[in-house]
């Protein structure tokens, strides 16, 4: 996969009119009560005045699209039907692979070898695959993509098929079960083409999600050694002097944190570019509010959910995927609270002289009390509470549509809906198998962590640039590929795009509608990304809504009840179903 900004979407972009992109009476336009600038007022190069990044967790895209457009529809489950002339994207069926699949035929995978066999609403809990830096390298095999059973493979107990065996990582879902995920990319626009930026799982993935960048890692209070095969821990030596970060492991000085292992980040995200603008962006997180109590009596960093699909009850906040939290310059460490609703996505109070305690980080009710309050951020990072962030283990893809479906339900009901993009996107594959293998572009050579080609080997030519600018090892990729979807008025309709695209590619979406295209640097992916422009079409009047029905993740006729109060801390299911 070519990383590199195609012509085509420069010309797109060129082409939309002074109309569309701001001006007029709204460039004098503040939020009510404040002298802050409000994000319809902003320039932009398109008419996206707000993006929502729902960043989901761990599913490839061949678990959630392997038989995209056709589902078994059997009797009892939520049906789906195509409509007609939607394409088939790159998946098991379009790729043969349903059959005399690699990881069936190749013995080395034991008895864990397995054909791609569906996975129904029954078995929405499962367990969590392996889904480490070196693991998912070997699993593809130098590109042959057949001994994910071996490396990547776990097995929940009991269950039809290879359910209870390492042929687990096999499974795939259809629109019977992640109906909202079919009928969103039925309705609006979807890559068949993104990839994780790096092998490895949710800390790196949400790194790269808001800096391109997972070099440059500081040591703070930790037990563990750099990576080796026998201690697999979270980060190597770069080969230039530093650390790069390629397993899980906490943001330092989050009061949430483990007290063993943590880790800041140098270098820039976003979130500085925006700063540096003025322009009002937030993080909101499930379980960050530290001041709420659920229904279920737990507050503070102990805040936890029951979902009766998991039949478990799950901790809220996971501070391993707050991406903003690493960085020193958009920390709030404390989790303190907001001055103000008002003041949500800004830097300073609304006296706009002293500078706001939460600096950015939010609670996820923290998002929908702004929109209420006509100070909808220009960017805004959402994450589920855990139970609805779909990372298999704690959490499942009924609790998680129903998630994306009460967030997309009432961002289609406020009045700045004719403006907003939503990208919905997964921080990494869980280690789920996945057919397409993209050529590396991105090498690395760690003796024992890179293990793509042979040992030591991941690509060929010289690494990516780390942060001071230096090749470094521990940024192998594209790693593994995820589901991508871009929900908008200004969204193609059911439109598959073939445009390699990464997780930077968000950050550099970012860049060039409010930042005139600047970069980050320090050798950030955001440089080399694809770009998410060919989802869009501008050309075109705004079009319609579409709601999804949070449990069944079918299409409705009108909006849910209840939808313009999304409520994240009941899971909406009274049994499994």
């Amino acid at each position: 996969m070519l990383r590199q900004t195609l012509l085509a979407s420069a010309v797109a972009v060129a082409a939309i009119t002074l109309a569309a992109c701001g001006g007029g009476s709204d460039a004098v336009a503040t939020v009510p009560g404040t002298s802050y600038t409000a994000a319809r007022a902003l320039a932009t190069a398109t008419p996206i005045k707000h993006v929502v990044v729902l960043y989901q967790e761990n599913v490839s895209f061949d678990h959630y699209y392997a038989t995209y457009p056709n589902a078994t529809n059997p009797t009892g489950e939520p049906a789906f039907t195509a409509k007609a002339g939607t394409p088939t994207p790159n998946n098991l069926v379009k790729a043969n692979l349903l059959s005399n699949n690699p990881n069936f035929t190749n013995t080395a995978n034991g008895a864990g070898a397995a054909e791609p066999f569906r996975l129904d609403r029954t078995q929405a809990a499962t367990a969590d695959q392996n889904h480490a830096y070196t693991a998912e390298q070997q699993a593809y095999d130098g590109g042959k993509a057949d001994l994910f059973p071996k490396y990547t493979g776990k097995g929940s107990t009991g269950g039809a098929d290879a359910f209870g065996t390492t042929g687990q990582v096999m499974g795939y879902y259809d629109g019977n079960t992640v109906g909202a995920m079919w009928n969103y990319a039925q309705n609006f626009a979807m890559s068949d083409d993104a990839y994780t930026d790096t092998y490895g799982p949710s800390t790196p993935g949400a790194l790269e999600a808001v800096s391109g960048q997972t070099n440059g890692m500081i040591i703070g209070a930790t037990s563990k050694k750099p990576f080796t095969m026998a201690t697999y821990s979270y980060y190597i030596n770069d080969g230039q002097g530093g650390y790069t970060m390629i397993n899980d492991v906490d943001p330092a000085g989050d009061i949430c944190s483990s007290t063993t292992d943590q880790v800041s980040m140098s270098g820039k995200n976003i979130g500085d570019l925006l700063n540096g603008k003025n322009i009002s962006w937030g993080g909101f997180m499930g379980g960050f509010n530290l001041s709420v109590t659920n229904p279920n009596g737990t507050t503070g960093c102990k805040r936890s959910t029951f979902s009766p699909v998991v039949n478990s009850t799950v901790g809220d906040y996971i501070q391993h995927h707050n991406w903003f939290q690493y960085y020193k310059s958009t920390a709030n460490p404390t989790h303190a609270r907001p001055s103000s609703t008002l003041a949500i996505g800004h830097t300073l109070e609304t006296d706009n002289k002293t500078t706001d305690p939460a600096n950015h980080e939010y609670g996820l009710q923290d998002f929908f009390a702004a929109v209420k309050a006509g100070n909808m951020p220009a960017v805004a990072y959402l994450k589920a509470p855990a139970f609805e962030d779909g990372h298999a283990g704690y959490s499942d893809p009924l609790d998680e549509q129903a998630f994306v479906a009460q967030v997309v339900n009432f961002l289609e009901q406020q009045s700045q809906w004719s403006s907003t993009a939503v990208i919905v996107t997964w921080d990494d594959s869980d280690g789920w198998y996945d057919h397409a293998f993209a050529t590396t572009t991105s090498a690395s050579f760690d003796a024992e962590a890179d293990q793509l080609g042979g040992a030591g080997v991941c690509g060929s030519g010289t690494p990516m640039n780390g942060v001071n600018g230096k090749p470094v090892n521990g940024r192998c990729g594209p790693g593994t590929r995820i589901p991508f979807l871009v929900i908008s008025p200004w969204a193609k309709t059911n439109y598959v795009s073939d445009t390699p695209i990464s997780q930077a590619s968000i950050v550099k979406f970012i860049e060039d509608n409010w930042l005139g295209g600047q970069r980050l640097g320090g050798g950030s992916f955001d440089a080399t990304a694809g770009s998410i422009m060919g989802l869009f079409d501008f050309s075109k009047s705004a079009g319609t809504k579409v709601f999804i029905g949070p449990v069944q993740g079918t299409v409705l006729s009108q909006p849910p009840a209840g939808s313009t109060s999304p409520t994240f801390n009941v899971s909406l299911f009274t049994k499994q179903s």
